[in-house]
């Protein structure tokens, strides 16, 4: 059996659709990422997961449990962590802790053990004494993170929970979330940070309501087919529009202060000269590189249009 189910799912806010027949499973035990830019309909399908928003049409099923008909029992056997969780600010850590054990029924002769656990793995015990409101970014999703397992849920949802986290942050959080899926919790986690696909089992690709794109990251990967290089230069938007002159260029993508080219055929060494010599000097670097999910995630964009 399927942890989550969704079938052909839709939603919609007055004139905006939000969900346009979303279908994915997520396995048990498996962590399950959602990856894509903001209003892809990521939150809206969290949301409608956790028993919170209604669907319009289709199917969703949580350890099969329908969502519209058994509400009780799913939010029984969920942790849900929304974008902006609610933590008590003038509660310490432990205070924080403590009233969601209280929240979720969690039996007096269990707590101490599973605070204790929840300590270990979130580093948080050293500052148990310390209200939330002087936590750090990172150490407030810790926190976050800790109260969604207080009641040691079957399955964890987690809605874009490294945003805004220093990457070193962030890093510490995915050790925890894997540490919790060896468990054997269930893990549905959203990301806009394309590189954290890298972290999950198998992803889907999120755009416009849709799932447009599934499969393991490496499998992922596998499917930009396209000779790629990483090019460097004096001035990348007049390298870009260079590129884009020449009939090979499969595609070409801005990624901070580099370019991704891709070519419909491998280049020669003579090809890289010539060009250099076209630019005046502006091509000042290049070289292959390994396709990200980003990449991958442009490209399928494109092949949608």
């Amino acid at each position: 059996m399927n942890a989550i189910e969704v079938r052909d799912l839709k939603k919609r806010f007055g004139h905006i659709e939000a969900l346009r027949g979303m279908n994915f499973q997520v396995r048990e035990g498996e962590l399950y990422g959602l990856i894509g830019p903001d209003g892809a309909g990521k939150t809206t399908l969290m949301r409608i997961i956790c028993t919170l928003v209604m669907p319009d049409a289709g199917e969703v099923r949580v350890k099969g449990l329908d969502v519209r008909q058994q509400r009780t029992k799913i939010r029984s056997l969920l942790g849900y962590m929304p974008q902006r969780f609610s933590l008590y600010p003038d509660l310490t850590v432990e205070q924080n802790l403590h009233f969601f054990a209280e929240l979720f029924q969690v039996p007096e002769a269990e707590r101490r053990a599973r605070l204790e656990m929840l300590y270990h793995f979130s580093r948080l015990g050293p500052f148990k004494n310390r209200p939330a409101a002087n936590l750090s970014g990172g150490m407030k999703q810790k926190l976050a993170l800790s109260c969604a397992l207080i009641h040691t849920p079957q399955v964890l949802v987690l809605d874009e929970p490294t945003f805004g986290v220093d990457p070193v942050s962030r890093q510490e959080f995915w050790e925890i979330l894997h540490s919790v899926q060896k468990e054997g919790t269930t893990i549905l986690v959203s990301t806009a940070y394309m590189d954290e696909a890298d972290e999950c089992d198998r992803v889907g690709l999120c755009f416009q309501g849709r799932i447009v794109a599934e499969d393991t990251p490496a499998n992922l990967k596998r499917r930009f087919s396209y000779p790629l290089y990483r090019v460097r230069g004096s001035n990348l938007f007049r390298l870009q529009e260079f590129f884009r002159s020449i009939p090979t260029v499969h595609s070409i993508q801005m990624f901070g202060d580099v370019l991704h080219v891709s070519f419909t055929r491998q280049p020669r060494a003579a090809d890289w000269q010539a060009w250099q010599t076209q630019t005046g000097g502006g091509l000042q670097e290049w070289k292959t590189e390994a396709p990200s999910i980003e990449d991958v995630f442009l490209e399928v964009l494109e092949e949608e249009k």
